[in-house]
């Protein structure tokens, strides 16, 4: 069937009562899909129908399970705002949240394949990512005078670069082909290697090869490229040095005046609504901003694009509460009166324009506002910074109003990528410092490990502990960026970032302190060990060990094959010296 929305201008306010028929498209390969589940969850054309509105003409396959909320949700989110005057083609990206569970799943079945992957890389069990390329041009034979469609890939991975650059390819033949062309693609990515974090991959595509490599969290800060590049020696051949890096320095003009303070505002999990002309513009700057804290990961919701139709849109719009620890991308002017109780907002500009000098921080109600009433490029807070700006930083941009001529004009465009990255990691790589020194001090030591108990685990995080030790170091933790780094940890330390940090930390220990258990255990000699105990004392130590292994093999980095070997022999040796019918009832659990 096909599930409809409202008209792309306007709509209605309920959805029609009766659905055509959806197109059947069933291709499905004799091995089925799984394979594509290990990057897709689905390929969607939207098209546009006079009386219906949005409508989903076709999945890929045909067979994978959107929910209802979901199928709408990918619907009203496929097309521009009417306000934004796309013609032509648009590119942008938006990110739901997943009501179904679906049926395949990247995140959902196939989380081994991710084993050693950053966790910005990992798959997102709770949201959907879509990737959209939308086309209208002028049709005489057309009613409505347009021909309006668009293709949208569906994942769980945020494999941002990657996605965007393959429905760029796969979009434009779907529209020249038709679904041949789509199902052709489908069945190539159906054969493509599993995404395994730090091998080099060469996925075929529709004549072409892509080659890539998914970054593995063990790896080095690089100055990694954006965008692709096309092999002189065979032009089939196309690589991309990043599946997720942003084109930092065009999505973020307007507001570099004012880096310390997105980042600032970024890291505490501050609502932030970015308000522009078109999706592309404001889906690039709201992942430009979320990317600014790596290796932290921003694990409070953020949508690349967000429209009037979302069924969370009055949760955002409610003046009754304090606005959700979110990042929106809007485009649609009515949000400029619906969200400007926000306290932080960032007016894109377009990408034609030069770095802008930014709105000052406004003052009662004009929120820097033009003469035509708009808000003027840049970022409007009522927010006092906690650090101060670097200067140089931003004079070398050419951002900085009061530093002079700077040579940012000047500088190729992946300079300035790499500049701003740069910048980036080192405010966040200086702010993790003193929280991972704490974290060493809260891990238990491995000679303290007890292999008659069971493994011990990261002491709790004290939060005034750890900001009486800050206070000791004084107001300048970092000695390229001054400023009041007490209050801003305490900002810190209660926001999702910090929480998702630390149960990332927390685990990473327990796992490491397991691993170090039960290499303990598979060398000890439990022969020796076993004289004198009683069965009670035998089971229980038993069910410890074997807890431990279990928990293990669930985790990243998992038990060593040679381990989990030694693990299970050692194991045996217990349950042989049991009586019988106390091996019959560890049966059940033994490896």
């Amino acid at each position: 069937f096909v599930w409809l929305n409202m008209a792309a201008e306007g709509g209605t306010d309920a959805l029609p009562s009766q659905e055509p028929q959806l197109r059947p498209v069933d291709i499905t390969p004799s091995g089925g899909w799984d394979t594509f589940y290990h990057w897709l969850c689905c390929v969607c054309v939207v098209t546009f129908d006079l009386e219906l509105g949005q409508a989903l003409e076709t999945v890929l396959p045909a067979d994978y399970a959107l929910s209802d909320a979901e199928k709408a949700n990918i619907c009203y989110l496929a097309f521009p705002d009417s306000n934004s005057g796309c013609m032509g083609d648009t590119q942008y990206h938006f990110r739901i949240r997943s009501s179904g569970t679906g049926m395949g799943g990247t995140g959902v079945r196939h989380t081994r394949d991710h084993y050693g992957a950053p966790a910005v890389l990992l798959p997102d069990s709770g949201h959907y990512y879509g990737f959209v390329y939308f086309r209208q041009s002028k049709d005489a034979d057309i009613k409505r005078g347009y021909f309006q469609k668009s293709v949208v890939l569906v994942s769980r991975l945020p494999y941002i670069n990657l996605f965007t650059y393959l429905v760029q390819k796969i979009a434009p033949e779907y529209f020249s082909s038709g679904l041949p062309s789509l199902e052709a693609a489908c069945y190539n990515m159906n054969q493509w290697p599993h995404p395994h974090p730090g091998e080099i991959l060469q996925l075929p595509l529709l004549g072409f090869i892509v080659q890539l490599r998914v970054p593995m969290k063990t790896d080095k800060p690089t100055q990694v490229k954006t965008g692709y590049e096309v092999s002189v020696k065979s032009p089939t051949l196309v690589t991309l040095p990043s599946i997720h890096d942003p084109e930092l320095y065009m999505a973020l003009q307007p507001i570099l005046d004012k880096f310390e303070l997105i980042w600032e505002l970024v890291l505490t999990n501050q609502p932030i609504v970015v308000m522009a002309n078109s999706p592309t513009i404001c889906s690039n700057m709201v992942q430009a901003l979320v990317s600014l804290i790596h290796p932290l990961t921003y694990t409070a919701d953020y949508r690349p694009y967000f429209t009037i139709h979302d069924t969370e849109f009055k949760n955002y719009t409610t003046r009754t509460q304090t606005p959700p620890q979110v990042i929106l991308g809007v485009t649609n002017p009515f949000f400029a009166k619906a969200l400007d109780h926000w306290p932080h907002i960032i007016k894109a500009g377009d990408h034609t324009s030069s770095i802008a000098n930014g709105a000052d921080e406004y003052r009662g109600t004009s929120r820097g506002r033009s003469l035509e009433g708009e808000l003027k490029p840049g970022l409007h807070t009522k927010y006092k910074a906690l650090l101060q700006k670097d200067k140089m930083f931003l004079k070398m941009l050419g951002s900085y109003k009061g530093g002079g001529g700077g040579a940012g004009g000047k500088r190729p465009m992946e300079a300035l990528n790499v500049m701003i990255k740069k910048q980036a990691l080192q405010l966040t790589t200086g702010f993790i410092t003193p929280l991972e020194k704490y974290i060493a001090g809260l891990s238990p030591l491995t000679k303290n490990v007890n292999l008659w108990r069971p493994p011990p685990q990261l002491a709790p995080f004290n939060v005034e502990q750890f900001l009486h030790i800050l206070e000791g170091l004084g107001t300048q933790i970092m000695d390229t960026v001054k400023g009041n780094w007490i209050d801003l940890y305490r900002n810190f330390l209660s926001s999702p970032n910090f929480v998702a940090w630390y149960n990332a930390r927390k685990g990473d220990t327990n796992q490491k302190l397991r691993l170090f258990y039960l290499d303990m255990f598979s060398k000890a000699d439990i022969r020796i060990w076993l004289q004198g105990k009683t069965e009670p004392e035998v089971m229980d130590f038993y069910l410890q060990v074997k807890y431990c292994l279990t928990t293990a093999l669930k985790v990243y980095p998992s038990v060593p094959s040679s381990l989990h070997q030694g693990v299970k022999t050692k194991l045996k040796t217990i349950t042989d010296a049991l009586p019988p019918d106390l091996q019959m009832r560890l049966c059940g659990v033994v490896a």
